[in-house]
């Protein structure tokens, strides 16, 4: 049952991103994270990229305030790429080219770095250690990014100090908690990336407010097998303003509707359970003002290419992959230990499993969605065909940021 996108213009390669934020945890640019289809004979990145279009207009695309934009992107190169002759001409406002700190430091590949630099080329130094192999290229570059945790945090002065003379843009790499963020932002990197905001910062007795419940008590009645549209309705009818961002939502362009919908009710029947089930779902992980808008984006892409995998898969109800992939950050959007969180939100056992531990055929598909978004592709078991995995990611993409258009517009109204 693979037919549950279209993959005819999925590219021959593993593609995945990873946001770089800035002080204020906002995504500035994202890195590609990337594994070509064959090993055997592999379509190098170059001829991706000289065709970026695809690239460009998904994997750099970001909505910010209910409007789309590109943002920069960041592409490793090995010293093949960076010195074939068939290097492509890249727009420069739009990807950053980031050196290997393994790179073979050679007077060609130094003289090859000072010809991007002087056309105009924004160039990241990765890994940097203060090692003397790499102070030709200090003057060259305009980014480097070391690696927090094999440098040390007590290292990092000491580092820093001797960077100071090049006036180059800091970016702490492998930033695993918030901890971590705040003392590499007192130590003036102005650039960050990592999994800091994949990690919950609990407070302890935390409880969900009225209206997280209310939104809870909805999905225990949209799970109960004796459920009706009026039932449903019921619950939120004391809630206008639930109410009205339910029906706004399923009226928006998410939805190819001939008719308005004008009451819940209506929408149960009209869509079905597991639709507004959903919606109710975004709503729970939309509601949080206080995270960046990152961490909800990450939240939807997991979600929907949990689900498309799932329907690829021809597995009972996906909409419970959706959630699981949904949820399965809930904890940092909400500062709860994961297992305290479930105490308090009514999912279904095969869900909890999956959240806590990976179990069943929902926790087999959250890990491979998890695996693909890092970029540890090796450790996918390929249950599908490798281009379904890349046109789910790019679907999800794309996806969510409709939805997150769609309730940007809906939280200005």
């Amino acid at each position: 049952m693979t037919n549950a996108i279209d993959t005819g213009d999925s590219l021959d390669l593993l593609l995945a991103r990873q946001p770089v934020f800035n002080k204020s945890q906002d995504v500035v640019a994202y890195l590609l994270l990337y594994r070509d289809s064959d090993e055997q004979a592999p379509k190098t990145i170059n001829d991706h990229l000289a065709t970026s279009s695809v690239i460009l207009n998904t994997y750099a695309s970001i909505c910010q305030d209910g409007e789309v934009r590109s943002l920069p992107c960041y592409i490793k190169l090995t010293d093949k790429t960076l010195m074939a002759d068939n290097f492509p001409e890249l727009p420069k406002e739009h990807f950053v080219l980031e050196i290997l700190a393994h790179s073979d430091i050679t007077p060609e590949l130094i003289e090859r770095v000072k010809d991007l630099d002087q056309q105009g080329y924004r160039i990241a130094l990765s890994d940097y250690k203060p090692e003397s192999k790499f102070e030709p290229l200090l003057n060259h570059v305009q980014i480097v990014k070391i690696d927090i945790q094999n440098t040390g945090l007590d290292q990092l002065p000491h580092v820093l100090k001797d960077l100071r003379p090049y006036h180059l843009e800091l970016l702490a790499d492998k930033v695993e908690t918030q901890e971590e963020f705040r003392k590499c932002h007192e130590l003036g990197f102005t650039l960050f990336q990592g999994y800091f905001l994949s990690k919950p910062e609990p407070i302890k007795g935390k409880k969900l407010g009225s209206s997280k419940i209310l939104l809870m008590q909805l999905m225990v009645e949209l799970q109960n097998p004796n459920a009706t549209a009026q039932s449903v309705e019921q619950l939120v009818i004391n809630d206008p303003l639930l109410t009205y961002r339910i029906l706004r939502v399923v009226n928006s362009a998410a939805f190819s509707l001939r008719r308005e919908i004008e009451s819940l009710s209506h929408a149960v029947s009209l869509l079905g359970f597991d639709q507004i089930r959903k919606w109710v779902s975004l709503f729970l992980v939309t509601d949080t003002q206080d995270k960046p808008v990152e961490l909800t984006m990450t939240m939807l892409v997991r979600g929907r290419m949990c689900e498309l995998l799932a329907e690829m898969l021809g597995r009972d109800q996906p909409i419970n992959n959706f959630i699981a992939g949904l949820f399965s950050k809930l904890d940092v959007l909400l500062d709860m230990e994961m297992d305290e969180l479930l105490e308090q939100v009514p999912l279904q056992a095969d869900v909890k499993a999956a959240l806590l531990n990976y179990e069943g055929q929902l926790g087999q598909i959250l890990q491979q969605v998890c695996n693909y978004e890092t970029g540890n592709f090796d450790d996918i078991d390929l249950l599908l065909e490798q281009p379904y995995y890349e046109a789910a990611y790019r679907h999800s993409l794309s996806w969510a940021q409709q939805v997150m258009q769609t309730l940007s517009t809906d939280s200005k109204s």
